[in-house]
């Protein structure tokens, strides 16, 4: 504790938001795993799923936008701590008995809950970043870079052990059970961030406008336009199709496709860390121009995996197809991870210094957009076609979003755009 004291202030503010991020990605992941899998056990089809996380990624998209301005406002400290008090609300909700009846509007209510908190928690940390990175320019760049890396890989990698905990709990404690558990846990992290975060962290010098809300920037407008795309590409097969087609088609237990997406986003999580080094490029950071070529290396990946998957039918060989599966999503998930990071960096580094809550907001509500699009379509392409027809589609919006990022401005380590 001594240690921690005697380090500087923004470094142990640092520590504090990420704290908070890592716990509320341990319930985020465990959530979203209790309920595909609790509600597949329940005889739910693919796309009744995937309409129970609409509300989720709807309320997101709003979020973003709002929570940036409301950020710019009233402080990130008190916008993440809202955030971590409306998953536990979220999560109480999801625990009490309803009827069979209500059930389904009971849980995308509390998902809509959730979706809020999510993301007014990610846009607080990651803006908060911005203001707590000091020092000379050249620095600066680098370090922030570094710290956006880290906080992005270890949240990615804390969510797959969500994942996996989610499957966990859900098997040794029932779902009310799970929830219950989370429900004092994250409440233990609430009130501790309460007392512990700086009051005006983030809060604009100049109370922004409501008009505000959207982006003028080109950069950021165009890099919002990646990002929606790449991870609408994600979650076109990872959200519902994955996990149904493994429990239902490959016969995986609960533990065993819990504990593969936990194992995918875990190692996402950690080549997201490691982006820094990846894409070093000697005096130059170059992530806009290496953002648009990593697009096109992983485009290759879905329509690869659809191909093989059409050679290798379950009946024939299912050995053979949890090993395509398993090596091409891996790859897969290796070369989005570089493109995240690069992501995550660059919209930090975009954004205004006074106003960085807005555009990170804004960011992320393409982000949501993304993410909402995704779910819609891995619980209807899916249905109607199969996963094959997920990956074909993961396939197409990652070149959209390659598209993009070649408008995006050089960045260097000296912080000018070229």
């Amino acid at each position: 504790m001594n240690a921690i004291a005697a380090l500087p202030h923004e470094v142990r503010q640092y520590l504090i938001v990420t704290g908070n991020y890592w716990a509320f990605t341990l319930t985020d992941g465990a959530l979203r795993m209790l309920v595909v899998l609790h509600f597949h056990g329940l005889g739910y089809s693919p796309l009744a799923i995937a309409m129970l996380f609409v509300f989720y990624e709807l309320f997101g998209v709003v979020t973003n936008l709002v929570g940036g301005w409301l950020g710019a406002r009233i402080g990130l400290n008190r916008t993440m701590n809202i955030g971590l008090g409306l998953q536990v609300l979220a999560l109480a909700l999801l625990a009490l008995p309803e009827t069979q009846t209500l059930s389904v509007a009971w849980v995308m209510v509390a998902q809509a809950l959730s979706g809020v908190a999510k993301d007014l928690n990610k846009m607080s940390a990651k803006s908060a970043i911005k203001t707590l990175v000091k020092g000379p320019s050249e620095q600066k760049e680098v370090r922030l870079y570094r710290w956006v890396a880290i906080l992005t890989g270890s949240k990615n990698t804390l969510k797959g052990v969500g994942f996996f905990l989610g499957g966990a709990l859900l098997a040794g404690f029932g779902f009310s059970g799970a929830l219950w558990i989370m429900v004092g846990l994250l409440g233990l992290v609430w009130l501790s961030s309460i007392l512990t975060l700086t009051n005006d962290l983030g809060r604009a010098k100049h109370k922004p406008k409501f008009r505000q809300l959207f982006s003028k920037s080109p950069a950021i407008n165009y890099l919002s336009a990646a990002r929606m795309c790449l991870f609408a590409a994600r979650d076109v097969w990872f959200v519902v199709a994955l996990p149904v087609f493994l429990a239902s088609v490959l016969g995986w237990n609960h533990y065993q496709v819990g504990g593969f997406l936990a194992c995918w986003v875990m190692g996402y999580g950690a080549v997201q860390t490691l982006a820094p080094v990846i894409t070093g490029h000697g005096d130059k950071i170059r992530p806009s121009l290496d953002t648009s070529r990593w697009a096109w290396l992983l485009a290759c990946f879905p329509v690869g995996i659809a191909c093989l998957m059409w050679l290798v039918t379950p009946s024939d060989n299912v050995s053979a197809l949890s090993s395509i599966l398993l090596i091409g999503l891996f790859l897969f998930g290796v070369v989005f991870a570089v493109n995240s990071s690069l992501h995550s960096y660059l919209i930090v580094r975009f954004a205004d210094a006074d106003n960085v809550a807005l555009d990170v907001g804004f960011y992320y509500m393409a982000n949501a957009m993304g993410r909402l699009l995704g779910t819609l379509l891995s619980g209807w392409v899916y249905q109607q076609w199969g996963l094959p027809a997920c990956l074909w589609v993961s396939s197409l919006l990652v070149v959209f979003a390659g598209v993009a990022s070649l408008r995006l401005p050089v960045v260097t380590k000296a912080g000018a755009e070229d």
